[in-house]
């Protein structure tokens, strides 16, 4: 698979496969990612690998404190701004709006979103779960070296032929994940992720979000 070809298919998978994951193929596809670009070298990420029972068990804690706490907690920072604009908005409605009619539950069934959305605390049934965390002290260009390593790892499992699920979700439960995963106080809970196998047939895997075309976001002069 080519570049292209690994960027193309790339896309958040919601729905896996009760099929394992190589430990040894996780630990190729990490040590490679991490050839990522990194500022002044630093190598600011931190990666948990959570399967088998410790991946069984954070997703146990976290069901018995969903009752009370059915959107999670809360995270340690903003994933999205508090007063999000348009057009980012509108862009994460629709994103919403898609997914939800991909798998026929309506604006209307609030129960059916919330069971739905809890999903990403059993990372969508995926048999692996990453967690990828920074220095508390590490600043914005840290925290996009990070984000570069997780493409890279994203694009390596396509050519492995595995697929994944950026889950930021994972940040409103950092102090249960820190301690089942045994994270530093001084580090900080970025995201999460789900790597597996992907359910072709599940229908929630069978929608694209949009993209912005070029003219919308790219501005060149002087050509």
């Amino acid at each position: 698979m080519n570049v292209t070809d690994a960027i193309l298919s790339r896309h958040s998978v919601r729905a896996f496969l009760d099929k394992p994951v190589p430990k040894k193929l996780l630990e190729t596809m990490l040590e490679t990612a991490s050839r990522a670009p990194t500022g002044g070298n630093l190598q600011p990420w931190h990666v948990y690998v959570a399967g088998g029972e410790v991946r069984d068990r954070l997703v146990r804690r976290v069901a018995e404190q969903l009752p009370l706490n059915p959107l999670g907690k809360q995270a340690e920072y903003h994933v999205y701004p508090p007063k999000l604009q348009d057009p980012y908005r509108k862009r994460r409605f629709k994103l919403g709006e898609d997914m939800y009619a991909a798998i026929g539950i309506s604006r209307e069934d609030r129960e059916g979103r919330l069971r739905q959305f809890a999903r990403n605390w059993e990372f969508f049934g995926a048999p692996v779960g990453l967690f990828f965390t920074l220095g508390r002290d590490m600043q914005q260009g840290q925290w996009a070296d990070v984000g570069m390593f997780m493409q890279s790892f994203m694009l390596l499992a396509r050519e492995a032929g595995l697929d994944t699920c950026a889950q930021e979700s994972w940040a409103s439960w950092h102090e249960l994940v820190r301690e089942e995963m045994g994270i530093p106080d001084d580090q900080i809970l970025f995201c999460g992720m789900a790597v597996g196998y992907a359910d072709s047939e599940h229908p929630i895997n069978k929608f694209t979000a949009d993209r912005e075309p070029l003219e919308g976001f790219a501005t060149f002069k002087g050509f």
